[in-house]
């Protein structure tokens, strides 16, 4: 098995999570309107790793592009947001 490569930087997704707070819409809503499964929001709740159709399908729910609802941080910050 190859060695998992250690990157620099990761996504995070707590521009989603307060967004959709600003909204008034629950993660279990978000999951019906976006046919995401609970898994994969529970993923990103955890600041794993999605495929691009999640995110894309989560975007066209929402009325949103990719930037709205994530970015990419330097890996020193997942660290301490833990």
């Amino acid at each position: 098995m190859a060695n998992k490569k250690e990157t620099k930087t990761h996504f995070n997704y707590n521009r989603l999570w307060k967004l959709l707070i600003d909204r008034g819409i629950q993660k279990q809503e978000l999951q019906k309107m976006s046919d995401v499964s609970a898994a994969s929001i529970a993923k990103m709740g955890r600041g794993e790793n999605v495929t691009t159709d999640v995110l894309l399908r989560i975007c066209e729910a929402l009325d949103v592009n990719v930037e709205d609802i994530m970015k990419r941080v330097p890996n020193e910050e997942k660290r301490s947001e833990s």
